[in-house]
């Protein structure tokens, strides 16, 4: 089983927005992610500890501003905290390992798949293309990448 942790070097090779976001629970602004348009098959995975986040299948125009997902691809990666910030009770997702600030979860996803909108920060993730996926150790994941145009 693959080891995802929080290193130094990773925390060091973060750009400016990077660290704002990941390890000061920042958040980009709406509209600027460079994954918000990416329609490449493929897996997003935590820009500090890569662990495996969110599949290109699960992934959807919700016209927040944000790229948005209706699922985890490994739920067990994915922790769900309070979060009384900004006036407001929300629901805010972390990588499990990276402990990286990913953004937030909503009940106002597609009904059809699931319900939820895991409203996540571009600046929180890598994208591995899928023909790049068993290169980079990710293959067991292939067969929840589906063939995106």
């Amino acid at each position: 089983m693959p080891q995802y942790e929080k290193t130094t070097a990773a925390i060091d090779a973060l750009t400016p927005e990077e660290f704002h976001v990941t390890q000061r629970s920042g958040t980009e602004r709406p509209g600027t992610g460079k994954y918000l348009n990416n329609k490449e098959p493929g897996i997003y995975v935590d820009i500090v500890s890569g662990e495996p986040l969110f599949a290109s299948s699960d992934k959807y125009e919700s016209g927040c501003g944000w790229p948005s997902f209706t699922k985890p691809i490994e739920p067990a990666y994915v922790e769900e905290h309070e979060d009384a910030s900004l006036g407001m009770v929300r629901t805010e997702v972390r990588s499990k390992h990276g402990d990286s600030h990913l953004g937030h979860v909503f009940p106002d996803g597609p009904p059809d798949r699931g319900g939820l909108r895991y409203c996540i920060n571009s600046a929180s993730l890598r994208f591995i293309h899928r023909d790049d996926m068993e290169a980079e150790g990710y293959g067991e994941y292939l067969n929840q990448v589906e063939n995106v145009t």
